[in-house]
């Protein structure tokens, strides 16, 4: 029996017969990619033609993709799904940058920490005013965080970064991306030290627009203006592709799933630069398959809520897969329970996914 068929079905023995929280096999390390203001139609292996995605294709290629993934129409109701499992409207339907503390405890994070995870954040946040709740990630299951200051100053280009409850300074002086990204890469040596598994939840700041509410707009990059959609997207898909080729290096591929989506659709338009303090804002078209798309985000149909998902683990998922299983937000938090061998032992609205990685058919039956 191949490695990736043994593994899968140890996975599915387990998962059958309720067991908790230790598979046959290793525990493999997950990182839940969640990428910000990006629509299907914006990679290249979901027929987008605008720009290119060498490394997600990549990652599609070898892995698995799911053709009919479904968020929220916009960021913060799906933060809420993917950290709890529930859909917004059975838990009070959080205001605008909240969270329940009521289910402060029942985090995705404090699931993997339960199963033997180390766990990180890093990226955007967005769930409270940080410089008024420094501790809630740690709060929230958490092990270690660096996410920006939301509304309270920039995201990339000389950011304002928030590490552990303190704002990160020297990190003013780096571009935000590359500051998340690397936040990640230490921690997982840290846990490969400690030969703990890893839960790295990692919640990008691209490819959103510029913070637009400060009193002064935020620093412009060194061109002058901000960074374009098309230019983000080349952003994330660069910082997906060093993420991978570190897990490489440090030879944890083959044990590390490695999951990619976003939060919602691709936005209708974007701040592209600034005149006397004024923010500017542009249209954002992709083409499609030869259609010209304009983004959709806040929007009930797919172009604000159909949003791409790649799965890639290369000891177990068949290489070019595809499934046209529904998928959606609230799936999440069952399906990395699962992959680490833990029963969901709390309310969830989600349906793991995880039989759709070994080639069975979901659960699911609307999204």
């Amino acid at each position: 029996m191949k490695k990736r068929q043994f593994l899968l079905a140890a996975f599915a023995a387990c998962i059958s017969c309720g067991s908790a929280p230790v598979y046959a096999a290793k525990q493999p390390n997950v990182i839940l990619i969640l990428a910000d203001d990006v629509g299907y139609e914006a990679l290249g292996c979901y027929g987008g033609e605008s720009y290119p995605t060498p490394h997600l294709d990549a990652l599609a290629k070898g892995g698995l993709q799911a053709m009919h993934c479904y968020s929220m129409p916009v960021c913060h109701p799906t933060r809420v799904a993917v950290l709890t499992g529930r859909y917004p409207i059975n838990v009070s339907s959080p205001k605008w940058g909240t969270f329940p503390a009521k289910l402060e405890k029942q985090t995705i994070a404090h699931a993997m920490k339960a199963a033997g995870y180390s766990t990180v954040v890093t990226g955007k946040w967005q769930l409270t005013l940080l410089r008024d709740d420094p501790p809630q990630p740690h709060r929230m299951g958490f092990d270690e965080y660096s996410v920006f200051g939301w509304h309270e100053g920039a995201r990339y280009h000389e950011p304002m970064i928030y590490e552990n409850g303190r704002v990160n300074e020297a990190a003013r002086q780096q571009f935000g991306p590359d500051v998340y990204r690397e936040f990640i890469e230490s921690f997982i040596d840290r846990s490969v030290k400690e030969e703990k598994p890893f839960f790295a939840f990692y919640s990008m700041a691209l490819c959103h627009d510029v913070t637009d509410d400060l009193d002064k707009p935020v620093p412009v990059s060194p061109t002058g203006k901000y960074l374009s959609y098309a230019e983000m997207v080349a952003e994330m898909d660069r910082q997906v592709g060093l993420l991978t080729a570190f897990l490489e290096k440090k030879k944890l591929r083959d044990d590390t799933v490695v999951i990619f989506t976003t939060d919602n659709g691709t936005p209708s338009k974007m701040i592209s630069h600034h005149v006397n303090g004024k923010l500017i804002r542009v249209p954002v078209f992709s083409q499609l398959a030869g259609r010209r798309i304009q983004g959709g985000k806040g929007r009930l149909d797919d172009t604000g809520t159909r949003v791409p998902l790649i799965v890639n683990w290369p000891s177990v998922i068949e290489p070019g897969s595809r499934t046209d299983a529904l998928i959606d937000m609230a799936d999440f938090f069952p399906t990395s329970l699962q992959l680490a061998g833990a029963t969901v032992d709390q309310p969830t609205d989600g349906i793991s996914f995880l039989p759709v990685l070994h080639g069975k058919a979901s659960e699911r039956s609307w999204a």
